[in-house]
This record gives structure tokens, C-alpha cells and sequence, in this order.
């Protein structure tokens, strides 16, 4: 009798303990679902053309586009991967926005160097050069791009990749994109379509403001549908579904820029960096950038109502106040809110973003204030936006989803484009 007893303990103590590792697993406040968490089932880019594709690059004098999310899976650099490679000669490297090292702020210019560890030189395509020169490229036999996007327009290291394969093809040297995750999924496309008479380093191609599509599926796209021409080959990932998020592959997350430590941060980017076009706080400066907004001239309990009022799909807003370091209020005691993502699945990231923009603008309209436009007539809001109208759209009091619905048909319309180009299911 006690043996029975004894083992109907440990059964129901062993049920227990399963149900609860599944309650955590499957996200008890819903963030998360976590259908796909199996890391060993995915390769990246990187790791199929070491292991499979090597040839591409076997004796030859390569020239490398990377930051620090350019690891594989062991979080080895493929700086450092490459160099040490006897079959490979890694001749060069290449550092967007923040640098190959990623120790550059936001907008902060990296001059020409040697990189420390491997004694290569460290050409810079910030700044003053954003394409490749012919001298940057005459000891190059193979141009090559591993840099982790986040999956939205206006992070500007895609048009880092579309500047380098325009160079590459000017000069006759073939491009490899090595493909990593987009980490809010591939399966949610957001936002309206740039318009061509703003384009700038921060929208540089007539894309949604949250695109859906990994890397290597963008350099595809921009290649043959904006005449770029280059010979291009995208070594695809294995094992990654578009339904995934960083999260659901298992990977360890590296900090893609100094203001994108987390994928909760990626997944409220695409809508609430438009608060950078704005004299509104979007955090930098801060732990949470990008999901503490705020300004000293907002009442943070008025503000975190108001938003909850608009029961937007899965997120949460909880008054907050925060003193940034550095950038916009730096220093001062700002007011407002933190946006908290409750179901990733239901988020919608540009109409929260919207939302937060129009709600301040109405609640704080001697205060509130765009950005300045500069000498045609634009503020920053609209290169971020990817058009003009929108901002006149908030300043004559439209609803968002009126603002919404103007923008669906050219949205539908790159819908239907993109599906030429997507890689993966």
C-alpha cells in the first residue's frame, strides 16, 4: 500500500512539475507561444556556407559587410571564423551605421581603421561613404553581407546591402547575402508603402514600414525590381518558418545597434520610432529605449489611459517616468508611458505607433510639436513615415484608421510583389 501511495506521489508530483515548465514555455501572459522552440533544427546563413556552400568563397579574396550580430550559433564572429579559415582570404571589412564592432551611437560617424583583432583594414560605409569606392573594392574578389536587419524600413543597414550590391555590380565583383531571421516574423506586413519623393538613407526603396521579409528576400527584391543587376546569391537559412520570431529559433539575440538590446525592442520599433520625428522622448538614452515614451510636458497617468481607451490588439500601456541620459530631454524628468507587448501575435506595431503620436498631439497641442522641416519642406517625421500626408493627416485631426485605410492598396499591392521573392514558408 505505502509503495502505491509512494507511486502515485511522484506521478502526480511529476505531472506538476510538466505542467507548470509548460505554462512557462507557452507564456502564461501571452507574449509568446513559443511554437518552434528547437535552436538545432535552424542553421543560418552563415553556418550553410561554411558547411556546405564554402566553395563560394574557397581561394578566394573576400571583402566582408558585418557588425556584431555576424555570429552563428556558438556566438563564434564570422570575422573572426573567416580569418582564421586557411581555405578563405578575408581581405577587407566593411562597418554600416554603429560600426563592425558596433561601438558607434546612432548617427556617429567611424572613420577609416585597422581592426584590432585581425590587423584588417575597416573601411566605413556611414557617413561620408555610404557605397563602396572602386579603391575600396580593387583587392576584392567576392563582396559578402551577414548583418542581422530587424525588419524594419527605416533601419538603414538594408540600404547598406542595396548600396554595396549597386558597387559590386558597377564593378564586376559577385554579392553573397547571408541570411539570418527577421526577428518579428516573416508573416506581418505593416504600414504605408514610401513614397518615392522621400526617400532617404532611412527609406531608400518603396517598401512598408514593416516589411515581413528576411534579408536575403530584400536583397532579391531590391536586385530585380530596382534594376540593380548584380550577381547576387543568397545562401538561405535552414530550418526557419515565417512564423517564427527571434524568440522561436533558439538563438541567442545580439544587440543589432547600441538602441536595439532586445527583441522586445525590435517588435515595438517599426511604430514607436516614429516618436523620433517628434519633440517626444523615444527613450534613448534610457534601458528600455523605444518602449518608454515620454516627454516633461506629459501627464503619464493621462497619457497611459488614454492609450488603453483605444483597446489596441495585443499590447498594454503603464504610466512611467524616466530621466534620459542622453538625446532628446537628456537630463530632465520626463513623463509618459511604457509600451508593454502582451501578445506579439496580435500586435499591430504602426498603428500603436500612430496612435501614440496622434494622442499627444491631441492631448498636448501647445507643447507637442514635428520635427522642423528643413528647406523642401520635410520633417524628419515624414522620411520616417515615408510621406507628407500623414503628419497633415494627425495636425487636421483624422482618425487613424482613416489613415489606415488610405494607405491599405499600396500595401496590398507590395503584398502581392513580395510573395515573388519570399524564401521561405
Amino acid at each position: 500500500m505505502k509503495k502505491w501511495l509512494a507511486a502515485a506521489l511522484v506521478l502526480i508530483m511529476t505531472w506538476t512539475t510538466f505542467s507548470v515548465v509548460m505554462a512557462d514555455h507557452n507564456g502564461s501572459n501571452g507574449k509568446h507561444k513559443g511554437h518552434y522552440k528547437n535552436g538545432k533544427a535552424l542553421k543560418l546563413g552563415v553556418e550553410v556556407l561554411l558547411d556546405d556552400k564554402k566553395d563560394l568563397i574557397e581561394g578566394k579574396k573576400v571583402g566582408l559587410i558585418t557588425n556584431p550580430t555576424g555570429v552563428d550559433k556558438e556566438l563564434n564572429s564570422i570575422v573572426d571564423l573567416l580569418h582564421k579559415d586557411e581555405d578563405v582570404d578575408l581581405t577587407a571589412l566593411y562597418g554600416p551605421e554603429h560600426g563592425v564592432r558596433g561601438s558607434a551611437q546612432a548617427g556617429e560617424y567611424v572613420k577609416f581603421y585597422t581592426d584590432e583583432q585581425t590587423g584588417l583594414p575597416v573601411y566605413s560605409l556611414y557617413g561620408e561613404t555610404r557605397k563602396p569606392t572602386p579603391e575600396m573594392l580593387e583587392d576584392i574578389d567576392v563582396l559578402m553581407f551577414d548583418i542581422q536587419d530587424v525588419g524594419t524600413r527605416f533601419y538603414t543597414y538594408i540600404y547598406t546591402m542595396a548600396y554595396a550590391m549597386e558597387a559590386a555590380q558597377e564593378n564586376d565583383i559577385p554579392f553573397i547575402v547571408l541570411d539570418r531571421p527577421n526577428p518579428i516574423s516573416g508573416d506581418t506586413v505593416e504600414g504605408p508603402v514610401l513614397d518615392m519623393n522621400y526617400q532617404s538613407f532611412v527609406g531608400n526603396y518603396p517598401v512598408p514600414l514593416r516589411h515581413g521579409m528576411t534579408v536575403g528576400e530584400l536583397a532579391l527584391l531590391f536586385n530585380e525590381e530596382y534594376d540593380i543587376g548584380a550577381d547576387l546569391e543568397v545562401v538561405q537559412m535552414k530550418g526557419w518558418k515565417r512564423k517564427m520570431d527571434y524568440d522561436d529559433t533558439g538563438l541567442s539575440f545580439v544587440a543589432p545597434s547600441p538602441n536595439m538590446p532586445t527583441v522586445d525592442t525590435a517588435y515595438v520599433y517599426p511604430g514607436a520610432a516614429l516618436i523620433e520625428g517628434t519633440n517626444v522622448s523615444e527613450g534613448r538614452g534610457t534601458t528600455r529605449p523605444f518602449e518608454l515614451i515620454g516627454a516633461p510636458f506629459i501627464n503619464s497617468t493621462e497619457l497611459a489611459a488614454a492609450m488603453n481607451a483605444n483597446h489596441l490588439p495585443g499590447v498594454m500601456f503603464r504610466a512611467a517616468s524616466f530621466t534620459p541620459s542622453f538625446s532628446k530631454h537628456a537630463g530632465e524628468l520626463s513623463h509618459g508611458v511604457q509600451i508593454h507587448v502582451t501578445d506579439r501575435d496580435e500586435y499591430k506595431a504602426v498603428e500603436t505607433g500612430l496612435t501614440l503620436v496622434k494622442t499627444i498631439h491631441d492631448l498636448y497641442p501647445d507643447d507637442f510639436a514635428f520635427r522642423a522641416e528643413n528647406s523642401s519642406g520635410i520633417s524628419f517625421f515624414d522620411y520616417l513615415i515615408g510621406n507628407g500626408w500623414v503628419r497633415d493627416a494627425v495636425e487636421n485631426g483624422r482618425s487613424v484608421e482613416d489613415i489606415q485605410e488610405e494607405w491599405e492598396e499600396d500595401l496590398e499591392d507590395f503584398n502581392d510583389l513580395r510573395e515573388d521573392y519570399l524564401l521561405y514558408k
